[in-house]
């Protein structure tokens, strides 16, 4: 066996031949730092693919949590609401890639409790009209309901989870819900002697709904259309439509289609520009995030550079008998550039191995540090899921190990160079 080995290795190239065979693990110094090279590689190819992959993951859910809930556009018209809201649905709906349209109606207001014990509570949230048969093709919320029923006539209300939690809210409770035009007659009324005192409407809690997203369980309450046109005074009128594409990410080019069908007295707005902060804010985060944690890659090449700096320091007479033998200067060039491609593919492969298997387990690991730490690492309450997100992109994963490995061998290239340019009188002379 030992045989058949040797002539397999023979087969190789003399300098990658060497490159293994010094690369052996013996009890030197070289041998030391060469092994905190592969860790250094290995940790931040791992690390990077741990976060990057995370961070993909956040872009994801949330832009399927933001399209699970909100129209991929909006139509309105300028500083008014849209009184003639059909013809402007029969325009928009003759667009071949839009696939469903709604009116709505969309404000904040403030809701007021009414516990049958103790000091009622108010909130602002943001009220959305909506029309039940439509909105199976606008939205998740009728499949959402975790408690009650998706029921909003006759002054019905639906609320999300982390609203009912803050406001001591269960099914079957009353609210009163304020409108800007109720404030407005109270402030009217204050001024005239006699005047009657406005009764705000009061509401019914008829289900509970959690959508995903701790943002729109705590801000929005959803009643029917007609309630909330009653709530803004809009008669017939809607503060505008909702639209849904066959591919979201259509949305721009729909946006300039139905501005040239439906004229400039009409606006439109697509989910990305309502979101272009926070979906902005993710992508700068994980380019910075790659550029900060790609430094360890960095530290890891230095590593390897010194290692074969002091390697060409040691083996400075083999590498001249190699050049009196007839080894060319791209051979011995090779041998050390070989040893650093080495260092690399192996830290690269064993991050690339751990990475995944962080990925795999990574809700296990943060589930147990919570536990051992008494406090949760991954609070919902600040980044809105219950789970830590993961999407493996193979484009990103091709990046993270191509740009170690090129890293690795020009931590190579110096002492390749100057190994390369040794002359072999000079080289045997060297004490």
């Amino acid at each position: 066996m030992g045989t058949i080995s040797l002539r397999r290795m023979s087969r190789l190239p003399f300098e990658l031949l060497l490159a293994l065979r010094y690369l052996r693990p013996k009890r030197t110094f070289v041998s030391v730092i060469t092994l905190i090279s592969v860790l250094g590689v290995t940790l931040g190819v791992a690390v990077l693919i741990i976060v990057i992959s995370v961070m993909s993951g956040f872009d994801q859910q949330l832009r399927e949590k933001i399209l699970g809930f909100n129209p991929h556009l909006k139509v309105f018209e300028r500083n008014r609401s849209m009184k003639d809201y059909a013809r402007v649905l029969g325009v928009v709906v003759s667009n071949r890639q839009v696939k469903a349209v709604a009116p709505y109606v969309m404000e904040q207001v403030l809701v007021e409790t009414e516990p049958a014990s103790g000091q009622s509570q108010v909130g602002a949230p943001w009220v959305r009209g909506l029309t039940p048969r439509l909105e199976t093709n606008i939205s998740i919320l009728p499949q959402s309901i975790v408690e009650g029923s998706f029921e909003v006539k006759g002054r019905g209300l639906l609320i999300g989870t982390e609203f009912a939690r803050n406001m001591n809210l269960t099914v079957g409770d009353r609210v009163m819900i304020y409108s800007p035009s109720d404030l407005r007659k109270w402030r009217e009324s204050a001024g005239k002697e006699g005047g009657k005192v406005p009764v705000p409407p009061e509401y019914d809690v008829r289900g509970i709904f959690d959508v995903g997203y701790y943002e729109y369980n705590l801000s929005f309450i959803v009643t029917s259309l007609r309630d909330a046109q009653e709530l803004y005074d809009l008669d017939d009128s809607v503060h505008g439509l909702m639209v849904m594409l066959r591919d979201p990410y259509q949305a721009p080019a729909v946006q300039r289609e139905l501005a040239l069908a439906l004229g400039p007295e009409y606006r439109t707005t697509t989910w990305m520009q309502e979101n272009a902060n926070l979906l902005s804010a993710l992508m700068v985060e994980k380019n910075v995030m790659f550029y900060l944690l790609f430094f360890i890659m960095i530290v890891a090449a230095l590593c390897i550079l010194s290692a074969l700096i002091t390697f060409v320091v040691q083996k400075t007479r083999e590498i001249g008998m190699l050049k009196a033998l007839g080894a060319t200067d791209l051979q011995v060039a090779g041998l050390f550039l070989s040893q650093g491609a080495f260092v690399g593919i192996v830290g690269v492969v064993a991050g690339f191995g751990l990475g995944m298997l962080a990925l795999g387990y990574r809700n296990e690991f943060l589930h147990l540090m919570d536990r051992l730490t008494g406090f949760e690492l991954f609070p919902a309450s600040i980044y809105g899921f219950t789970e830590l997100p993961a999407l493996i992109v193979p484009r990103d994963i091709m990046l993270i190990c191509g740009s170690a490995l090129v890293v690795c061998l020009l931590g190579g290239v110096i002492p390749a160079w100057r190994a390369g340019r040794l002359k072999p009188v000079e080289a045997l002379r060297y004490e």
